[in-house]
């Protein structure tokens, strides 16, 4: 009897052996899941902050006195929150609500005539045969090698040969295209479903009706991603509204900033309660649709 057990016992101590290192091994990967996530997290959270700082300067710095931005006392706060160097953005005389509707406009104008001719090119490009499509498109692809500053001074002589200088058609109709964005949408509507597109002509509808009523309604988010960036891209413009706004009723938010800041003045405090008012937009924008911009990321022009 007494070898009987010895023996069931050497038979159970490799299955408890084996049991002991599963157990050991389960612990050992939650351990690592914990690590990894705490990792993690920290790495988020400093992302977070390094994202956050510049904001924080900018309202903080907006909020103090000449003397406390120049000063080598650093304080965290200032000691009196300066509200006036908002509120005399908004005076009878500052250009601040000026600049701000005339970059809303343009911004919105060119978001609207990009995705609007960009996603027509774009389809035409993908969808509709032609023989010299592939010209085309290559002539497309090459302007996009091309400097920005190579074609500055032939665009402002054309601008200004129609008398858009100092006016918003100077500042909008340059930007109604461009050639990376017809690229984009060209290679986002290869991927599109052709089985809807057949279908469609099945019922009767050409290629603008396919187009119109049945590829932009199924394809909204990836417009919405490629509206969010132009919108980005057109607020910030500085250097072509710097040379056509040479009137201060035609300025956009970015020349408003550029005036605080002259060889004869230097107006830190409005300066920086100017920069958080004008990215007051971007930063709500991004905050509500940054799911878009990682769609458009991710899906714009990669494939196809």
């Amino acid at each position: 009897m007494t070898r009987v057990a010895g023996q069931r016992e050497e038979a159970a101590r490799p299955a408890a052996t084996a049991a002991d290192r599963a157990r050991r091994d389960r612990r050992r990967r939650r351990v690592r899941g914990a690590v990894g996530g705490a990792a993690l997290y920290a790495a988020l959270g400093a992302a977070a902050l390094a994202f956050l700082l510049p904001y924080y300067l900018i309202l903080r710095n907006g909020l103090a006195t000449q003397e406390e931005i120049t000063s080598p006392d650093w304080t965290p706060l200032p000691a009196d929150p300066q509200w006036g160097n908002v509120t005399a953005l908004f005076a009878a005389d500052s250009p601040m609500l000026t600049g701000l509707a005339n970059s809303l406009v343009v911004a919105v104008l060119q978001t609207g005539g990009q995705l609007l001719v960009c996603s027509m090119a774009g389809y035409a490009l993908a969808r509709i045969p032609y023989r010299h499509s592939g010209a085309v498109f290559g002539t497309i692809v090459a302007t996009l090698m091309i400097p920005a500053a190579v074609t500055f001074v032939p665009t402002f002589v054309m601008v200004s040969s129609l008398g858009w200088v100092s006016s918003l058609r100077g500042l909008i109709v340059p930007g109604l295209f461009s050639g990376f964005t017809a690229f984009l949408f060209r290679q986002y509507f290869l991927t599109f479903p052709r089985e809807l597109e057949d279908a469609a002509r099945v019922d009767g509808l050409g290629h603008w009706g396919t187009y119109w009523r049945v590829v932009v309604p199924n394809t909204l988010q990836f417009f919405a991603a490629i509206g969010v960036i132009t919108f980005i891209g057109s607020w910030n413009a500085f250097l072509w509204p710097l040379v056509i706004a040479q009137d201060s009723s035609s300025w956009t938010v970015q020349i408003v900033l550029s005036t605080y800041v002259t060889a004869q003045t230097l107006d830190l405090p409005e300066l920086f309660a100017a920069a958080a008012v004008s990215v007051l937009p971007l930063l709500l924008m991004f905050l509500f649709l940054q799911r878009y911009i990682v769609r458009g990321a991710v899906e714009s022009g990669i494939k196809g």
